[in-house]
């Protein structure tokens, strides 16, 4: 059973036109699954084998320093939730096409008195999303304790590379 899709995707799924669409490190492939429903076409990554309804699935484990599956793909979004590897940063960047939207959501410092993760090395620092993506023009960020769909403490960005000029911003 796929849970439901993060509230944060859901939230800025609406700035996502066409595909193709990259969920990376997806998971049972609740975010994969909810763009294959409106009709995108989506490539899902994950080290565990998936099978998503109308998804393109690759297997791969982007943390043992294998290159880059998707060297020369570009996408028009790309959703990264719970998930941190630092060292994708910048592929996910060269990855996004010019107007492509960036939904990216994870744990940050402060998580360790709510769960795992606790790691530091999986835990971003304050602003780190922002950082990071600074060659993107961001339209969303947080950062703090969520409630929901367990207390924890995130960061969460939405961003697009190029201009944002028309892009709709929900309350």
């Amino acid at each position: 059973m796929i849970d439901s899709p993060s509230e944060w995707v859901v939230r800025w799924a609406h700035l996502v036109e066409r595909g193709p669409v990259l969920d990376v490190a997806c998971g049972a492939g609740r975010h994969a699954a909810l763009f294959a429903q409106r009709g995108f076409e989506v490539v899902a990554l994950d080290r565990e084998r998936q099978h998503i309804e109308g998804v393109r699935f690759i297997r791969a484990d982007l943390e043992d320093g294998s290159p880059w599956p998707l060297r020369g793909e570009r996408f028009a979004a790309i959703v990264v939730a719970n998930y941190l590897h630092r060292p994708l940063f910048p592929l996910l960047i060269e990855s996004l096409e010019e107007g492509g939207v960036l939904i990216y959501e994870t744990f940050m410092v402060g998580n360790e008195r709510y769960g795992k993760p606790s790691n530091p090395r999986f835990l971003l620092r304050p602003g780190e999303l922002l950082q990071a993506f600074a060659a993107l023009t961001p339209v969303g960020f947080e950062q703090g304790i969520v409630e929901r769909p367990k207390k924890a403490r995130v960061q969460r960005l939405c961003a697009v590379r190029g201009e944002a000029g028309g892009v709709r911003i929900p309350a």
